[in-house]
């Protein structure tokens, strides 16, 4: 018999299909949502230096997943009232211990990425 490992907290559980988790892990699983924590680990930004820094990124995509980001209590968007307007994003408490996780799998893609691409060109030239 296989058992599903045992999920902390308010006794969610990923693995059905209807609870909340998946919805984190589909926020915090996003390769925006990887990028932005990332960036944000370095400090406070704003949105025109995240762009940026984010090559590929939409203001679309960007704006949506900071939006998100906020929503999740993950990001904290603060707006000072001065001309212009200036408008910084910071990681909240919660955004912090996303952090390294997140910087963890970065490196594990980094560290990866010559092996999955041979085991890529490999099984596209098998099919």
């Amino acid at each position: 018999m296989v058992t599903r490992p045992s999920t902390p907290g308010a006794g969610g559980d990923p693995y059905l299909a209807g609870c909340a988790t998946r919805r984190i892990l589909d926020r915090i699983g996003d390769r925006w949502t990887v990028l932005i924590v990332g960036i944000l680990g370095d400090g406070d930004a704003r949105f025109s230096e995240l762009r940026r820094r984010i090559d590929g990124i939409s203001q679309k995509m960007l704006t949506q997943t900071l939006r998100g980001l906020e929503r999740d209590g993950l990001v904290r968007r603060t707006v000072y009232p001065e001309v212009p307007v200036r408008v910084e994003y910071a990681l909240t408490e919660a955004g912090w211990t996303l952090l390294e996780p997140l910087r963890a799998l970065q490196i594990w893609s980094i560290e990866h990425l010559s092996d999955i691409a041979a085991s890529q060109d490999a099984y596209d030239n098998a099919t």
